[in-house]
């Protein structure tokens, strides 16, 4: 039989052979752990046939079993109350093929592989104001059903007050069953707390909730034409100056030289440019500056091009008054050696030392740095089938992953490039190709759900919704992959509400915090009479 355990709290005191009671709580805040009702009462489970069952159990007489599946993971939740700044435990036992254990949000856990029950902890701390927290359970696409059972919250309940409250106070996290959650998150370790950053609604950049992104060719015309910095309409709520580009391949020095007057006649005089910056600002937009692009590759081979990178990405930083940085890394800037296919400890120079310098640069300018990455499809998605660390094929093939894993905690905005790609293999094990709306939706979803990094035996934790916005072209001329107005609209609807997602199955829930949009580029949207702009703004307004 199942032993329930007897906790009194650290708050009760021995006196004299008696126990003298003093704000004494339950250790395991969970209803329902062991599933010893017979059933999933307490618990809020997806996936057809998912339930309470006899066999196998790890004690008592039930246990749980998720059925996941190609379209569901199977995961169950249960949101229960807590105190703030307080250490918890949550612990189970599973069984099965990538089982996950979390906290919404917060902390989390896996196994790969358990052909018996074998225990998942997960120590956390609440944050300040934090009243209370969703746990889950999951199993992962298409790998089979799961076991779990004696699930524990272990630590103080909710203090008993002199007014009960008459309704349950509200998490801070998402509490949807299609939450999250449901996206695995392996790779932080069990002993980490759960992310401080402030709520997707009200984030510390500034940067609107639903925002309107766009790329300034700042150092060229490429054929669009030159727009001073003051004519930049105020639809657009974060510029990114393009490129910043490196004085050789492997030096890490980073020049950022205005268009010339030869090439761009209406250019501005550097006075007119800083202030045109300064007013933007003011107005509450971001200025950042780019690195890379197509041509501006950047391997930071070496810890002296590390540090030459922070140094001169830094000056570009201060002598502008910008407000961060995007990454633009294409070509051959990043890669993976043979053997290097731990995307969580990567070993490859050109990737350890980037991470290495955007975290410096983090430090450097503090909570209102804005960092953003513009990656191709190639360099994150494909990882799912392929992983250049494995050695099979590309060494490039998912070569962001292990960077935009590193800096998660600091990442403002991924939007990587749904464009110039080639067909991707996506969640639902099928190719996606661009020319509608269902690349936009797979590849988002991919980023939200996060996935298995193919040969590694490890999976990607999908990010937070406001850290995603969907790269698109501005126009016919722009890039490859352009598609009318209103199929973008279409793939952000689906991803926002859930509707008009025709045979896709979103597997990362929707996405009310998506963060919107981003194009290559306002020169070229400006060609073509504004028509980008003037659609997508007005339609990014009326989000929830």
């Amino acid at each position: 039989m199942k032993r329930a355990a007897l906790v009194l709290g650290a708050a009760t005191l021995l006196v004299t052979g008696l126990f003298v009671a003093t704000n004494a709580y339950a250790a395991n805040l969970l209803s329902n752990p062991g599933f010893e009702s017979g059933n999933l009462s307490g618990w809020s489970c997806t996936g057809s046939g998912s339930g309470a069952v006899t066999s196998p159990v790890h004690s008592g007489s039930y246990a749980l079993n998720g059925n996941a599946t190609t379209a569901d993971t199977a995961q169950c939740t249960q949101t229960v109350s807590v105190q703030p700044n307080t250490a918890y435990t949550l612990s189970g036992w599973v069984r099965g093929s990538y089982v996950y254990l979390g906290v919404t949000g917060g902390a989390s856990t896996w196994t790969p592989a358990a052909t018996a029950y074998t225990q998942l902890t997960v120590p956390f701390t609440t944050t300040a104001g934090q009243t209370s927290i969703q746990v889950y359970l999951h199993g992962w696409y298409g790998t089979g059903a799961y076991n779990a059972d004696d699930i524990s919250l272990d630590g103080p309940g909710t203090p008993p007050t002199t007014t009960p409250p008459t309704s349950p106070s509200k998490s801070v996290s998402p509490s949807p069953s299609k939450s999250a959650s449901a996206s695995p998150s392996p790779s932080k370790s069990a002993s980490q707390s759960p992310s401080t950053s402030t709520s997707p609604t009200t984030p510390v950049t500034g940067i609107p909730k639903h925002a309107l992104i766009g790329y300034n060719h700042a150092s060229f015309a490429n054929g669009s034409g030159y727009i001073r910095m003051a004519d930049i309409p105020a639809a657009w709520d974060v510029i990114d100056l393009a490129f910043g580009e490196p004085t050789s391949v492997t030096s890490g020095d980073i020049r950022f030289n205005r268009c010339s007057a030869a090439e761009c006649p209406n250019v501005e005089s550097d006075a007119e440019f800083l202030a045109a910056i300064k007013a933007k600002q003011a107005q509450g937009k971001k200025v950042l500056i780019s690195i890379g692009g197509q041509n501006g590759q950047v391997q930071l081979t070496t810890t002296a091009a590390r540090d030459a990178f922070v140094s001169s990405v830094g000056a570009i930083i201060d002598r502008w008054g910008l407000d961060g940085l995007d990454i633009d890394f294409e070509g051959h800037s990043l890669y993976l050696n043979a053997g290097d296919s731990d995307f969580r400890n990567p070993t490859t120079p050109v990737v350890v030392n980037l991470i290495s310098a955007l975290k410096s640069l983090k430090a450097k300018y503090g909570a209102k740095f804005v960092l953003t990455m513009a990656p191709e499809t190639f360099f994150v998605q494909l990882g799912y089938q392929f992983y250049g660390g494995t050695t099979q094929g590309d060494n490039r093939a998912g070569s962001y992953l292990p960077v935009i894993h590193a800096v998660r905690d600091f990442l403002t905005i991924l939007h990587v490039q749904d464009y110039n790609s080639g067909p991707i293999w996506g969640l639902d094990n099928q190719y996606h190709t661009m020319g509608g709306a269902d690349f936009h939706i797979a590849m988002t979803d991919m980023l939200k759900a996060g996935f298995p990094v193919a040969n590694t035996g490890q999976t990607f934790p999908g990010l937070r919704a406001d850290q995603i916005a969907i790269g698109v072209p501005a126009a016919v001329s722009a890039g490859n992959g352009y598609v009318a107005n209103g199929v973008v609209q279409s793939a952000v609807t689906c991803l926002v509400n859930g509707s008009g997602c025709g045979g896709y199955t979103l597997r990362g829930g929707t996405s009310p915090a998506l963060r919107g949009l981003m194009t290559w580029s306002i020169n070229w949207d400006r060609y073509y009479n504004w028509e980008f702009q003037n659609a997508q703004r007005p339609y990014l307004n009326t989000l929830p």
